[in-house]
């Protein structure tokens, strides 16, 4: 197949890697022209160490032809899916086949990203999402992992496990686009407080909680938005949560230990040279919760902790001294 990665950060351009090894032909799209020359002529990411970038990887900085291809796996960070469709939409991108592997919502409207594509695009597209447990710095090198391609036209989540699928990276389909793009942008929420754990020096104890309770706030807006709940018992769900908690590669985990240890939210920020997605996620699902009136504990403290500077330990100890309750509710 011929397929364009819009996106050269380091989860499109490991996505990238992983296509051309099954034989595709790819071109990856950027849109800093400095990171297109230092790539093309160094051969190496600067967020993946120890990579070596493929020969025959066509890098391009010209939009319209990276659209010319049939398949456009959409790889930015979840603010700029909007804007970055639109170009793709005047750049006459037509009938094509859009694999979404951002994850988030946007914050202005609540919209999920196939709402947002949609909404660009009048419907004029074949839309799947592709999420999951992998960090691209594992995907990258080869190391075995498992996805979910999810699309509510099952063939085409067909179409795009056979496109993705090899002895290193499972595919495995899901008719519910709903609640994989629910688990994949939420679970960043939780990986924040997960850090947050972690730079307040607490045990595994606390963890474990925080990680279970988490999953049960994805249920609690999955269920209010009308996902499918076994979804979330999937790799877009506890899978992907239980990675992006204890990695060392969440970015999100560690934004949130950073926090723990008594750094501002803002001025992390504004070092950080990756999108920490968790940060618009909190955000948007925290007005999420109090337009449908669903109990997100979890997420109101991140959101607190990050936008109105609350003392990480004190966003803690509240969760803790909440309403005795069952565990179901």
């Amino acid at each position: 197949m011929k397929i364009s990665v819009i996106g050269i950060g380091s989860w499109g351009t490991a996505l990238a890697i992983h296509l051309l090894k099954n034989g595709h032909q790819v071109t990856l799209y950027g849109r800093l022209e400095d990171d297109i020359v230092q790539i093309n002529n160094d051969k190496i990411h600067p967020f993946l160490p120890g990579i070596v970038i493929p020969e025959d990887l066509k890098i391009t900085g010209d939009l319209k032809e990276a659209c010319n291809n049939e398949y456009l796996v959409i790889a930015v960070p979840s603010p700029y899916v909007r804007e970055v469709v639109k170009k793709m939409y005047r750049a006459g991108f037509g009938k094509k086949t859009i694999i979404n592997v951002a994850k988030g919502l946007e914050i202005e409207t609540g919209l999920r990203l196939s709402e947002v594509v949609f909404e660009v695009t009048k419907g004029e597209y074949d839309y799947c999402v592709l999420s999951g447990p992998t960090h691209a710095e594992e995907v990258a090198k080869g190391l075995p992992a498992a996805i979910v391609a999810a699309s509510e036209n099952i063939e085409l989540a067909k179409k795009i496990q056979e496109i993705f699928n090899n002895e290193s990276l499972r595919v495995y389909t899901n008719e519910d686009t709903l609640g994989v793009e629910i688990g994949g942008s939420f679970k960043n929420i939780v990986a924040i407080a997960s850090g947050i754990v972690d730079g307040l020096g607490f045990g595994d104890n606390a963890k474990a909680a925080l990680i279970t309770r988490g999953l049960h706030e994805m249920k609690q807006i999955g269920k209010t938005l009308q996902a499918n709940g076994e979804t979330f018992n999937g790799l877009s769900g506890i899978g992907d949560l239980m990675v992006t908690c204890m990695s060392k590669h969440s970015r999100n985990r560690g934004f949130g230990e950073k926090i723990g240890k008594g750094l501002n939210p803002a001025e992390i920020l504004k070092t950080n040279d990756m999108v920490v997605e968790g940060t618009y996620a909190a955000k948007a699902y925290y007005l999420l919760s109090k337009k449908f009136n669903v109990d997100l504990p979890i997420t109101e403290e991140v959101y607190k902790c990050i936008y109105e500077d609350k003392n990480p330990l004190e966003c803690f100890k509240d969760l803790m001294n909440r309403e005795m309750k069952m565990e179901s509710e």
